[in-house]
């Protein structure tokens, strides 16, 4: 279990599961749009990735970069940013693999969830994949409460920006993009609702 550990850190399940089912090549290009300590990324360093990622706090992008010097020291520092998810300063189509997980549930309201879903979709290559983890209202829509601007308020009290799966799809084909997987949905205790939302850049 420690070995486990010490390669994969406290990588989520589902991006787990991409690498399992072979979508992140050894050439693959990873960025992390609101990164925090680094938790998915440990792997991706580890083993050898051009990686780069954003966080809006500078405290998890000291513990980012101190991670990176230690596990590949052979990337800039830069590559590792202090910067909001709708900024992003990175040029157009930088990586292979874009992750955003657990970030987009934090919009303000619709304007500031469009914002950093483009700037994620702008990051990514051509034939490149989207791996999203956010908030719905999937499975749960009769328990939550809504708080205006795309907000609801959850049955664990705790309050987040929520999609639909009519929204999921109608952003996938906005975008251009096609699902590689069908949306899955985890319901927790009918107190909140997360789903994975992948799909390929065409």
């Amino acid at each position: 279990m420690t070995d486990l550990q010490a390669l994969f850190g406290q990588i989520d399940i589902y991006l787990f599961d991409q690498l399992l089912r072979g979508r992140v090549h050894a050439d693959t290009r990873i960025c992390d749009a609101g990164c925090g300590s680094g938790r998915n990324l440990v792997y991706f360093l580890r083993t050898g990735y051009d990686v780069r990622a954003v966080d809006a706090d500078p405290t998890a992008i000291d513990v980012v970069r101190s991670m990176a010097a230690r596990l590949a020291p052979n990337l800039p520092a830069d590559n590792f940013r202090v910067e909001r998810v709708e900024k992003m300063s990175f040029r157009d189509r930088c990586a292979d693999f874009v992750i955003s997980s657990a970030v987009l549930h934090f919009a303000r309201d619709d304007e500031h969830f469009d914002a950093m879903l483009r700037e994620c979709w702008r990051l990514l290559d051509g034939n490149g994949i989207f791996f999203c983890r956010l908030a719905s209202s999937i499975g749960i829509e009769s328990r939550v409460r809504a708080a205006g601007s795309g907000r609801f308020v959850l049955p664990d009290r705790s309050e987040r920006y929520l999609v639909t799966e009519a929204r999921l799809m109608e952003l996938t084909s906005h975008l251009g993009g096609e699902l590689i997987d069908p949306l899955k949905t985890t319901i927790v205790q009918n107190q909140r609702s997360m789903t994975t939302w992948v799909m390929r850049k065409a």
